[in-house]
């Protein structure tokens, strides 16, 4: 989004903002001062340096916590979103979405068919699909479909089924390729919907942060 694109009373939302990615654009948005009213949702605080840089910008950050795994989290952010853009008289032009389930201590990317879990995978399918649309939903009704917005989330490039070529990490893929479709078909209805709101899927790469750290070795 370009910074012609923004007033003085734009408002961006960050989930998955206390760390990796999340943290990194969080710092950034403070740091470009193109926002009057950012919230910042996750389910740990936010690092402290960035609340003082914001409040030393004039910025009002505004953290929420938020599961992304729990529906009534996305609704409560919704609703307190809501009231904070009318407590700032704010208006959301961005909603980002950084969230990504690939491993954890009870769950690692399979290599072979033998270690799919049907309960990993439901895991999967709600942190990288179902999430981001439930959010996307929730913050469409917010949106002044008169000015540009733009709604983006995290994707990944093993979500392509063309572009497969090694197999393995079944539940990734097939929840970064539903992401994609459904992302993509909400694109669809909004253009008749909203105009002036441009929905993303990005793919960042291997990173370093958490979720890409054990997959670093051949980068």
């Amino acid at each position: 989004m370009k910074s012609e694109d923004l007033d003085s009373k734009s408002a961006a939302i960050i989930v998955g903002a206390s760390a990796g990615i999340g943290e990194a654009m969080l710092a950034s948005l403070i740091s470009a001062q193109n926002f009057k009213l950012i919230v910042a949702a996750s389910r740990s605080p936010l690092p402290e340096q960035l609340i003082v840089e914001a409040k030393n910008s004039g910025i009002c950050l505004h953290w929420v916590k938020t599961d992304v795994e729990l529906n009534a989290d996305i609704s409560a952010l919704a609703e307190q979103t809501r009231h904070l853009c009318a407590d700032n008289d704010a208006e959301l032009a961005l909603v980002i979405y950084t969230v990504g389930l690939l491993h954890n201590d009870s769950m690692q990317p399979e290599r072979k068919v033998e270690e799919f879990d049907a309960g990993s995978a439901q895991r999967s399918f709600a942190v990288n699909a179902i999430a981001p649309l439930l959010l996307f939903k929730t913050m469409l009704p917010l949106v002044n479909h008169g000015n540009r917005a733009v709604f983006a989330s995290l994707s990944a490039r093993v979500g392509s089924i063309s572009d497969n070529r090694l197999g393995g990490w079944y539940s990734y893929r097939a929840s970064k390729a539903a992401q994609n479709q459904l992302l993509k078909t909400f694109s669809i209805e909004t253009k008749r919907r909203a105009k002036n709101l441009i929905v993303l899927t990005l793919h960042p790469g291997t990173v370093d942060t958490a979720l890409s750290k054990p997959f670093q070795s051949n980068v």
